[in-house]
C-alpha cells in the first residue's frame, strides 16, 4: 500500500516519547524510527537512554471502524507474550516492558523480517529458519486454554467446530458491513463449515494458537531466527491452523519435506487432517479477502489480490464440498 492503513494512526517523534515516558517512568527516547510492514497498528522502534532498544505499539482510535475479531488486538498481543514468557520462556518472544489496551511496550529482539530478507539483494537459505519456527510454534501449542477461539469475552465456545463456526460468521457479517463480495454466498460457506462439525470436533484440546507466522514476522539475523513476532490475532484451537500461514498461499500438505513441518515434528496429516487444513485456508483467504476495505485496499486499485484470493477460495470450496472423510479418533 502506498499509503498507511485507516487502522494505522499517524505519530510524530514527540508522541513516541510521550507514550514511552508514560510506560516506562524515568527512561528517555533517544533516537526512535516507524517500522514498516504491518498493516493493523502503528509501530516504531526506539533506542532509550540507557541503551535499551524497545518497539512501541499502538492501537487504532477508538473511532475506527475494525473487523470484529480486530477489537482488543494490543491487549491481546499482552496477554499472549506474558503467558508465553511464564509458562514457556525458552519461546524467543519479545519481552512485554508495558502492556495497556492503548499501547504495548516491548523490548526489540535482534535481526530483520525474513519477507525483507528474502526480497533483499542477498537472500538466506530460509529452511533453517523456517524449522526453527516450526520447533517454536510446536512449544507454543503445548500450552492449553479454558475454551476454543478467542479469550477476554471475545468469540468463543466450549466446541471447536461451534468456536470455528462462530469465527466465520463474524467474517461473513464483516463482508456484509464493509460490502465485500465474497466468491461464494455466506449461505454456502456457512453450510460447508456445518457439514465438517464432527471432523473439526475431533479436535478436543484448545492449543495456544498465534496464527500469523508470515514471513513479515519471523526474524532473522546470520541466517538463523532470532524470534518471532505480532502475537495479537492468538487463539485457542487445532494446532493445524498455525500451518496455513506458515505456508502462506500454499498448501503445506503437498510439500511433505517443508522445513517447518520437519522443524514442527510428529504430526499426522491424515484425511481429516487435511480436509481440516481446507478449511482453515477458507477462514485466513475470506480474512484476507474481507479485511481489504479495512484497509483500504480496492478491489479495483488491487484487482491482482482479489482475484488471486477468489482463485484461491474457489479451490478450498471445491475440496470441501467433496464427502467428508471419516476421523478416526471420532
Amino acid at each position: 500500500m502506498s499509503e498507511p492503513s485507516p487502522t494505522q494512526r499517524l505519530l510524530d517523534a514527540a508522541d513516541i516519547e510521550r507514550s514511552i515516558a508514560t510506560a516506562l517512568p524515568g527512561r528517555r527516547v533517544v533516537t526512535s524510527a516507524p517500522l514498516s510492514g504491518g498493516g493493523f497498528a502503528t509501530v516504531w522502534s526506539a533506542r532509550l537512554d540507557d541503551g535499551a532498544d524497545v518497539v512501541l505499539k499502538v492501537a487504532p482510535r477508538d473511532d475506527v471502524p475494525l473487523l470484529r475479531y480486530e477489537r482488543d488486538l494490543i491487549a491481546a498481543e499482552g496477554r499472549y507474550l506474558r503467558r508465553l514468557a511464564a509458562e514457556a520462556p525458552e519461546v524467543r518472544v519479545p519481552r512485554v516492558l508495558h502492556a495497556s489496551p492503548e499501547f504495548l511496550v516491548t523490548e526489540r529482539l535482534p535481526g530483520r523480517n525474513l519477507f525483507e530478507v528474502q526480497s533483499g539483494p542477498a537472500p538466506v537459505d530460509d529452511a533453517p529458519v523456517r524449522a526453527a519456527f516450526g520447533a517454536e510454534l510446536a512449544r507454543v501449542h503445548r500450552l492449553t486454554g479454558d475454551r476454543f477461539g478467542y479469550d477476554a469475552g471475545r468469540t468463543s465456545a466450549p466446541t471447536w467446530s461451534a468456536a470455528f463456526l462462530a469465527m466465520i460468521d463474524d467474517l461473513l457479517d464483516d463482508a456484509a458491513d464493509w460490502h465485500v463480495e465474497t466468491p461464494a454466498p455466506a449461505g454456502r460457506i456457512r453450510d460447508l463449515i456445518i457439514r465438517h462439525a464432527g471432523l473439526l470436533d475431533g479436535v478436543r484440546r484448545p492449543a495456544l494458537l498465534h496464527f500469523d507466522g508470515w514471513d513479515g514476522n519471523l526474524l532473522v539475523a546470520d541466517g538463523r531466527l532470532t524470534g518471532f513476532v505480532d502475537g495479537e490475532r492468538f487463539l485457542y484451537g487445532d494446532p493445524l491452523l498455525d500451518f496455513t500461514s506458515a505456508a502462506l498461499f500454499r498448501r503445506i500438505e503437498d510439500e511433505p519435506g517443508h522445513p517447518f513441518l520437519q522443524g514442527y515434528g510428529e504430526v499426522r496429516l491424515d484425511a481429516p487432517a487435511l480436509r481440516r487444513l481446507s478449511l482453515y485456508r477458507l477462514h485466513l483467504y475470506l480474512l484476507m479477502t474481507v479485511e481489504m476495505p479495512s484497509r483500504r485496499i480496492t478491489r479495483q486499485a488491487h484487482p491482482e489480490r482479489y482475484e488471486r484470493l477468489a482463485k484461491l477460495l474457489d479451490a478450498e470450496l471445491t475440496e470441501l464440498a467433496r464427502p467428508v472423510p471419516v476421523d478416526p479418533g471420532s
